[in-house]
Formats: structure tokens, C-alpha cells, sequence
């Protein structure tokens, strides 16, 4: 599997794992001048690879990993984009994540790796730049994600530092529909379901060697250039505050703008902020800081999560990642304001395999559900109450194992729990269960019809912020705008924290640097014919933005603005859901003649 002789700057090298009958083969695949990697390389493999009419649980159905051009030569092009059917709603979708992911497929000398196809039993993936096993691991079923990360690191050992693993917990193999990937134990390619879609092939594991070597580019401008970008990220105050206190620095002023929320939405503000707060979580629980491979910045969070053995005279430590979405879904969201309770439950979220967001969300609305009567504790196995993390502890687990119908139904979300046993006007859901900012209109609008139904792909919270008026034309601009801005960085591809250092001229010199002049040159054109692919394919997958709807809770609540106007929220759904489709149509840019 050498890396061979080929344009890089014309075509993809792209391997292709097919589990049934445990070979793979390497594909020049091409395309680079338009769909630049990344998200477009993602999509433009799901259209080659993909069954557009089949469920996402089809064994044919290709997991996507996919690579950008800058990555392994320049600061901060660090992610990986994971693209797939989403179990979730059934939809062409991506998901997004760090750690060594990125940088083990580029010195695999890889663009991206395409798995298909469902193992007879249960099983692991290695690849490496000449390797490709697929490994018995039928002892590993059942596993939680950090027994598996320990046992893989044993069993495929070698390429510390250069090696990724990527693998699912319980809840990956019992299908849940919001079951994450976990990398490299600290990243997660979280949201909608990719770690279901690993659980359906029987797929347990995946491990990436970077084994190769990769080759500095001989332009005599890009040591200069990459010294500058460098700068840039760390001898600046640009990327401070992802070091210092991490996206948890939000929570005090979103509480101030009521717009952080609290016991399932319920409020948007709460005295008890503080004891949230990132400055509580660093001076309380900080222990280290990690960066993905690639990047200078640090903006990891682990905290240090302390438990005592059953004699209570011994304990022993966990290192537990935290961010501001992870806090508020077990945080605010479940009226919980310890912070190690907080870490506690991201952790018991992790080890199951469980996007912690969807999983904290949906256990918020089912404490409103039971606090309702909808709900009993026959259901739930435990008690749910806002603020007693223990009950939490307990159904984080039962969720992962998918114990009984009701964790089978709140396990493929709490619009699907709530048109079965009733809340719907409080399931906090936006696509996919919210994020945690309760900005506004423009925010639950961005997340509602949004692509990926994420708050990374779009800056609607902050628009949100800083926007009193309501004018449907200058918010749908503005989200059209930023969503093609951000295409061009998930085509790369960049950590999005770096979209303030990476503006596109910046962006168009450093693909000039590495050969890529055509790419450099058509930036606005690449991204925009991307942005339209990945509408095509979410819409010929099932898609219709014109039956999104925004649950009555969401109208319910007051900002900094005032009581949110559902009138002008509707107005603005129905504007942005018509743009979309005509983006998604069979005859917009980027469909191929």
C-alpha cells in the first residue's frame, strides 16, 4: 500500500475497506480541483459509495473519513470529517472530529477511508500506510469505550503519538441513534449517530497508524508561512481564551444575556451561573490542557474527577473532558451545579459511547416528561429530578444499553420519545437536540434548518448577540454567507476555532504554497459547489426543509432582546427552509451535467 506516484493536487488517494470480505483496495479517486477535500471529499464519496433509498443501517452504506489539503503542513488543520447516513433522521450527514485522527490519515498517506459493508463478527480495522487487517474482536463486544481504548492500545501496539483509535461503547453496538465515535479518548465525532452506524457493520474499532513519512513541501515560501501562521495562533491574544478557560469562558456572559439554558429550557438565566462557570471548572478541576495533532493551541480541558473505592479510604483519579457543550448538557441543562457531578456525568456519558448532548437534552426533557406524569420511574429505572446527578449516573447507563422500550425510544431522540409518550411542546430540539445556547430566533432558526443541525456550523448564536432587529433578508444573508464561509474550512480541514485566522486570503496562499494554484484561485466557486452538493445529497436522502418546525418551548422563552417572537421566528424558518431548497436543487451549482 505504498503511497505510489499520483497528483495530489488532481486526485484523492482514498482506501476502501469492505468488511464482508475483509480486503481493501486503494482508489485514485478525482476531484480535487472541485470538491477540494473534507466536506467535499466526504460527499462526493457518499455519491459515488452511498445507497440513497436504502436505511442507514445498510450494510453498503459507506462511514466516510475524509482529510483536507492543508492538513499535516499547517497550524490548526486538525479535524476530520466523518460523513455517513445518519440513523438519527435518516439523512446524508456529518460529523466532525480532532485528536490524531487527521494526522494519522495523512501520514498513512491517505485522504480519506471509506468502510463498507457489515463483518461477520465482531471486529477491528487497522490500517497503516502498508497495512490493512481486519482483526477478530468478538472479546471486545460488549466493552465500555475506555476498556476498548485501553485494550486496543495493547493488542495494536506501536506509533505511539502517530497511532489514532477510534472505537464505540455500548451504545454503539445496541444501535442508539445518537451513539458517538470516540478518538483517541479526549475527541468524539459526536452528533447524529456515527458510532450506530460503526455498531450496524459490527465494526468495534478502527486503527489509523501514521506510519509513513510525510514529506516537507520544497516551496521556498512556506517555512516563512507557516511561521507567520504560527504566530498567529500563539503569539496572539486571537486564541487565548481556547487555551486559558476553553468555550466554558461562554458561560457567565450567555447567562447575563439570558441565553444559557437551564432545567430543560425552562429559564435562561440562573443565580447559580457561577458555580458553572469555566473559572470555576479551572481553579476547581483543571488538571491539564491537550491538543489535537497539528495544533499549537491547547484548547483541551481535562479535568480531574476523583472517586472513592467502595472501603471509602482509597480513590482513584479520571481525567474527564469538558467544554461548554458537554457542561451544559449535564450541567444547566439538568439543573446540576456541581462541578464534579458535571464531570461525572460526561464521563458516565462516555463511557457509554453516547453523544453527551443528545443524551444530557433528552434526559432533561425526560425529568420535565416524569415531573409531568408521562413519565414514571417504571420507565425510567431511577429517579429523574433536576439538580440530583445520581439518577442521571443511572440513566446514562440504562440509555448505552438500550435497558428497556422507553431508553430504546430516548435513545433515537427526544422528538421521537416525546410523539410517543407526549411532550413534544418541550422536547428542546432543533433538528437534533440543541446545543447550549438559548440566543434567539436566529439561533433556533440556523439549528432547526441548518445542514447539520450544529452549532459549529454556523454563527447564529453570536449574530444573535449582537442583532436587535428583526429583518428577515439581512439574517438569511448573513446565514447563507457564514455557512459558505465555514464550507471553505471544513473543505480543509480546519479546526473551526481557527476561522479568524484562516480568512481566505490567508487560505488561498497557503494552497498556492503547496502546489494547490487551482484550488487557490476558486475559492468562492469550490465552496459554494460543495455547499450545494451536501444539500442534494441531505434532500435526495429525505430531507425537506420546508417541514422543519421549532417545538412551542423555544417561543416560550426571554433574551437580552425580550420575549422571543414566534411570529417572526416561523417567518424567518419558512425564508431560510425555501433558500435551502432551491440550494439543494437538481439544478444549482455543483450539479454534475
Amino acid at each position: 500500500m505504498s503511497s505510489g506516484d499520483f497528483d495530489r493536487t488532481r486526485s484523492f488517494r482514498v482506501l476502501v475497506v469492505d468488511l464482508g470480505t475483509r480486503r481493501g483496495d486503494v482508489v485514485l479517486f478525482g476531484g480535487r480541483s472541485a470538491y477540494m477535500g473534507g466536506s467535499g471529499l466526504a460527499a462526493s464519496l457518499f455519491e459515488k459509495y452511498g445507497l440513497i433509498g436504502e436505511p442507514a443501517f445498510h450494510p453498503d452504506q459507506p462511514l466516510i473519513f475524509a482529510i483536507g489539503p492543508l492538513t499535516g503542513a499547517f497550524p490548526l488543520m486538525s479535524k476530520t470529517v466523518c460523513g455517513f447516513k445518519s440513523p438519527y433522521n435518516e439523512n446524508y450527514a456529518e460529523t466532525h472530529a480532532g485528536g490524531r485522527s487527521a494526522m494519522s490519515l495523512r501520514f498513512a498517506g491517505l485522504d480519506a477511508l471509506v468502510v463498507r459493508g457489515r463483518a461477520e463478527h465482531p471486529a477491528v480495522v487497522v490500517v497503516g500506510s502498508r497495512t490493512l487487517k481486519v482483526l477478530d474482536a468478538h472479546y471486545l463486544w460488549g466493552a465500555d469505550v475506555f476498556t476498548t481504548g485501553k485494550l486496543l492500545r495493547k493488542i495494536v501496539p506501536g506509533n505511539s503519538g502517530h497511532r489514532s483509535i477510534l472505537r464505540i461503547g455500548p451504545a454503539g453496538e445496541n444501535l442508539q441513534a445518537y451513539a458517538c465515535i470516540n478518538v483517541d479518548t479526549y475527541r468524539h465525532f459526536g452528533r447524529l449517530g456515527a458510532g450506530a452506524v460503526m455498531g450496524a457493520k459490527n465494526l468495534k474499532g478502527i486503527v489509523i497508524h501514521g506510519d509513513a513519512d510525510l514529506p516537507l513541501p520544497e516551496n521556498k515560501d512556506y517555512p516563512k508561512l507557516f511561521a507567520d501562521i504560527h504566530a498567529k495562533v500563539t503569539a496572539t491574544d486571537m486564541m487565548e481564551k481556547y487555551h486559558n478557560l476553553g468555550t466554558p469562558v461562554n458561560v457567565l456572559p450567555l447567562n447575563e444575556l439570558k441565553s444559557l439554558p437551564w432545567r430543560n429550557l425552562q429559564a435562561t438565566a440562573d443565580p447559580d451561573a457561577a458555580k458553572v462557570s469555566g473559572e470555576e471548572f479551572a481553579d476547581k478541576l483543571l488538571m491539564s490542557n491537550a491538543a489535537c495533532s497539528g495544533c499549537p493551541v491547547g484548547c483541551i480541558h481535562v479535568g480531574m474527577l476523583r472517586e472513592m473505592f467502595s472501603d471509602k479510604h482509597r480513590f482513584f483519579i479520571r481525567q474527564v473532558p469538558y467544554d461548554h457543550e458537554p457542561n451544559f448538557a449535564c450541567g444547566s441543562m439538568l439543573g446540576v451545579t456541581d462541578p464534579k457531578e458535571i464531570l461525572a456525568l460526561i464521563d458516565a456519558a462516555d463511557r457509554q459511547g453516547l453523544d453527551v448532548i443528545s443524551a444530557g437534552v433528552a434526559l432533561a426533557w425526560a425529568t420535565e416528561a416524569m415531573q409531568k406524569g408521562l413519565v414514571t420511574p417504571d420507565m425510567t429505572l431511577t429517579s429523574l429530578s433536576f439538580g440530583e446527578s445520581e439518577g442521571y449516573k443511572t440513566a446514562m447507563y440504562h440509555l448505552g444499553h438500550k435497558t428497556n422500550d422507553f431508553y430504546a425510544a430516548l435513545g433515537r431522540g427526544a422528538g421521537f420519545a416525546a410523539a410517543h409518550y407526549g411532550g413534544g411542546d418541550f422536547a428542546c430540539v432543533l433538528g437534533q437536540e440543541m446545543a447550549g445556547y438559548a440566543t434567539g430566533e436566529t439561533y433556533f432558526v440556523s439549528q432547526t434548518v441548518g445542514f447539520r443541525h450544529s452549532h459549529l456550523d454556523t454563527g447564529a448564536y453570536s449574530y444573535d448577540q449582537k442583532h436587535k432587529d428583526q429583518n428577515i433578508e439581512a439574517t438569511l444573508k448573513f446565514l447563507l454567507d457564514d455557512e459558505r464561509e465555514r464550507v471553505l474550512l471544513t473543505n480543509l480541514v480546519s479546526c473551526l476555532f481557527a476561522r479568524g485566522v484562516y480568512t481566505p486570503s490567508l487560505v488561498a496562499e497557503a494552497l498556492a504554497c503547496l502546489g494547490f494554484s487551482e484550488l487557490a484561485g476558486a475559492l468562492d466557486e469550490t465552496s459554494e459547489r460543495v455547499r450545494n452538493l451536501r444539500w442534494r445529497l441531505k434532500i435526495a436522502t429525505g430531507f425537506d426543509p420546508a417541514k422543519t418546525r421549532i417545538p412551542k418551548r423555544f417561543s416560550e422563552i426571554t433574551t437580552w432582546k425580550g420575549p422571543v417572537d414566534a411570529a417572526y421566528m416561523e417567518g424567518l424558518r419558512a425564508a431560510y427552509a425555501q433558500q435551502i431548497a432551491a440550494l439543494g436543487a437538481p439544478d444549482a451549482p455543483g450539479t454534475p451535467a
